[in-house]
């Protein structure tokens, strides 16, 4: 689907490419490291970026020395490259010169010298419980700085994350965030899977986001195997795709404007998004799909009675939709609320490589289903929103327009239904190499990166959620406004814990 440039290079190179893709604005979209040692006698580190259409992707290999662990790092380029380096160093113990050598994932729950995607770590060896532990946050100093803690524990039902603020009186000097404890060791379950049994694991990377993982790592399989899904079957993933973004729009849209006050948002949005989840229910077998997406095309095959459900849905979803939305754009203390608040102007945006949903809220206007060869985005011709002011209102409204075109999408996909077959057979043997996979999920892009070693077994896989990309942004985000505005800001970006945790 995409122009895939690949590169051998040595440390030089390496850095004078990462150079060269930042004076072009390319987006470095993910980071990472493999033992390769069984088989060519050293580690490796990769990086992939996407040139700044959203066109076209360049993946650098670098084969460090014998014996080495150092590589140059990206951090002074790239921002996201910092925690990605940290993250390849706890997992590895490979270090990029000049990098941040505070631990990202490793939160004492293994030894400061045992690395768990060496081979010769011992998996095998069940994990102690985690051992108390001080984290050197970034303080500030200053007349009447104080610090608030907030996490790893929430109230309520939501995922582990540490955020130390930096505050006088209520207004925020600076964030810190510390992530990483949800981190599930999924990059070594991988490589104890076929590579037809990793779709499972792919799609429960990240609940909100499984039909986009799986259809990511089923694009790296079905590269190494050289299939092609049938029409149909593409069909099938794209209205699954975009029934996952209706239902993360949906249920974030009522959460932003509960968080500023507006209950009854939450009521009407939360209401339209069971309606959705049912639907999937009863047409796809599940309130929430993960399987559906398989190796070669898809599971699930709904019946033209079923497919009428899901098209007469949307027009309901689309009514209901357009008169909420006059309600929200005509509250006068809601959009006072939310204007201003949570401010990351485009050009902080581009620094940063902000991707996906967070990204186009700043200006940022990449979104892969825009890609002509992206099958079947190609003849549904998206229109791609973009917002410019990057605060709160522009997140929910980017949202809102994105879900109108999401229903769209989905009645030209089901009016547009082509017949035949929804899987394609691969072959039992698949051909060692390595492939990535891309698909624009609901909040950007994601990426699998898969290598199967020559006995057909799952050598690495790699997978990366936007969250990386984005998290950063938050802490930028939040700089002015007051500690209380901070769980409508977060729940604005609504990043991944899980996906990024990995």
């Amino acid at each position: 689907m995409f122009a895939l440039d690949v590169h051998e290079v040595d440390a030089l190179q390496w850095d004078a490419l990462a150079r060269a893709l930042h004076e072009r604005g390319a987006r470095l979209l993910s980071l990472w490291g493999e033992d390769a040692r069984a088989h060519r006698g050293r580690f490796s580190v990769y990086a992939c970026w996407l040139d700044a259409a959203g066109a076209a992707l360049t993946l650098v290999q670098h084969d460090l020395p014998q014996g080495a662990l150092h590589y140059p790092g990206l951090h002074d380029f790239f921002p996201v490259a910092e925690r990605l380096q940290r993250a390849v160093r706890d997992l590895l113990g490979l270090e990029a010169q000049g990098m941040d050598t505070r631990p990202w994932l490793r939160h004492a729950r293994w030894g400061e010298q045992e690395y768990p995607l060496r081979r010769d770590s011992d998996v095998a060896v069940p994990l102690g419980p985690p051992q108390p532990q001080s984290y050197a946050f970034v303080p500030v100093d200053g007349e009447g700085v104080h610090e608030v803690a907030v996490g790893p524990v929430h109230a309520g039902v939501i995922e582990p994350g540490q955020f130390r603020f930096s505050v006088v009186g209520e207004k925020i000097l600076r964030l810190e965030a510390r992530l990483g404890f949800t981190h599930k060791g999924v990059a070594r379950r991988f490589e104890q899977l076929a590579p037809a049994e990793g779709v499972r694991l792919a799609a429960r990377l990240s609940g909100d986001s499984a039909v986009a993982n799986a259809w990511a790592y089923c694009m790296a399989l079905e590269a190494l195997a050289d299939a092609t899904p049938p029409p149909r079957a593409l069909h099938l993933r794209a209205l699954l795709l975009e029934r996952e973004r209706l239902a993360n729009h949906l249920g974030d849209i009522g959460a932003i404007v509960n968080d500023a006050g507006f209950g009854f948002g939450l009521a009407q949005f939360s209401r339209l998004k069971e309606d959705l989840l049912r639907l999937n229910a009863q047409v796809f077998g599940a309130r929430y799909p993960f399987d559906a997406v398989q190796p070669g095309g898809v599971s699930v095959d709904p019946e033209p009675a079923a497919l009428a459900l899901v098209r007469r849905q949307t027009e309901v979803l689309t009514g209901e939709l357009a008169r909420l939305r006059e309600i929200l754009d005509a509250h006068e203390g809601l959009q006072d609320r939310l204007q201003s608040t949570g401010r990351v102007v485009p050009e902080l945006a581009r620094r940063l490589g902000m991707l996906g949903l967070a990204g186009r809220a700043s200006g940022q206007s990449l979104d892969l289903r825009g890609n002509p060869a992206f099958a079947p985005y190609g003849e549904l011709s998206p229109r791609i929103a973009v917002e410019q002011a990057g605060d709160v209102a522009a997140r929910l409204t980017l949202r809102l327009s994105e879900a109108q075109e999401s229903l769209r999408l989905c009645r030209e996909l089901c009016l547009g239904m082509p017949a035949g077959a929804v899987r394609a057979e691969l072959p039992e043997d698949i051909a060692p190499g390595l492939a990535l996979g891309l698909v624009e999920g609901w909040r950007g892009p994601i990426l699998i990166a898969l290598r199967v070693d020559a006995q057909g077994r799952i050598a690495r896989c790699h997978a990366h959620d936007p969250s990386w990309q984005n998290w950063p942004a938050v802490e930028w985000a939040v700089i002015g406004d007051i500690v209380p505005d901070f769980p409508l800001i977060n729940k604005s970006f609504n990043l991944s814990y899980s996906g990024h945790d990995g």
